[in-house]
């Protein structure tokens, strides 16, 4: 066994612990990297089918190449898909900045989406190394009743063992990748051939090297047009994953803000 083997060996424990733990668990799904590789795991984990939803919170502004992604590999993999479409702008808070705003949307949609279907457990493929916010999370975390984080009174988690306790009228965010570095994601990727989407590969100069939605994610320049040429910049990269999320410029605590309100 070698350091990828044990992180997917985790992550699989840490689905099985959800899906036992669980009423009504759901996946989340963005399609990106990091959702593919728990989607596999997740059927790994169970023999070959995900035995739970997998939700994508849709803004509607998705690129066209990740909406066909998604039917395609939704059809393959029999997944039982629920698109969660996400309120419009006009009904996000007027005080953040113009493009945390917008994501904020899928804050909202998830919302929504957890209190109509009543999940108890919801599944994301968020990891630490990402984003400093989410430097702050623990693998299963709980959300009060409306869905906010409270990132000061995280439960602690000594030597694999977790609080599997949701509020009374909240649910657990599970989080299976959470210890995985972006170069696990790629080596992974790369080893067991998981289905990742074109636009992460370079086309004239650049590539998305974190995908968002259409209008608040922009390409870096990269040369990397195969899976090895990727793990090979990241190996030396200085660049933060998320460059390219525009909301990642604006506002100092911005993000933090959209996480601690439930943003995945």
């Amino acid at each position: 066994m070698d350091a990828l083997d044990a992180l997917a060996d985790d992550s699989m424990a840490i689905l099985r612990e959800a899906y036992a733990t669980a009423r009504r668990p759901a996946l989340l799904w963005s399609m990106g990297k990091d959702s593919n590789v728990m989607l596999w795991l997740a059927r790994q984990a169970f023999f070959g089918r995900v035995p739970f939803p997998v939700v994508h919170v849709d803004t509607g502004l998705e690129f066209a190449e990740i909406y066909a992604f998604r039917d395609r590999l939704a059809e393959e993999w029999r997944l039982d898909l629920i698109v969660a479409p996400c309120p419009p702008l006009e009904a996000m808070d007027p005080s953040l900045p113009p493009n945390a705003r917008s994501a904020s949307r899928k804050t909202a949609g998830l919302r929504d989406i957890i209190a109509k279907r009543g999940f108890d457990v919801v599944i994301a493929a968020i990891r630490r190394d990402e984003q400093g916010t989410r430097a702050k999370e623990r693998v299963f975390s709980p959300r009060g009743g409306d869905n906010a984080w409270n990132f000061r009174e995280q439960p602690p988690e000594f030597w694999g063992h977790f609080a599997l306790d949701a509020p009374p009228d909240g649910h657990l965010r599970v989080h299976p990748l959470l210890g995985w570095s972006e170069l696990d994601v790629w080596r992974y990727v790369a080893r067991q051939g998981v289905p990742v989407p074109e636009l992460y590969f370079a086309k004239n100069g650049a590539r998305y090297r974190s995908l968002g939605e259409r209008d608040i994610t922009v390409p870096i320049p990269s040369a990397a047009t195969t899976i090895e040429a990727i793990i090979a910049e990241l190996e030396t990269s200085r660049q933060p994953e998320r460059a390219g999320r525009t909301m990642d410029h604006e506002a100092e605590d911005a993000f933090e803000r959209l996480r601690a309100a439930g943003y995945m």
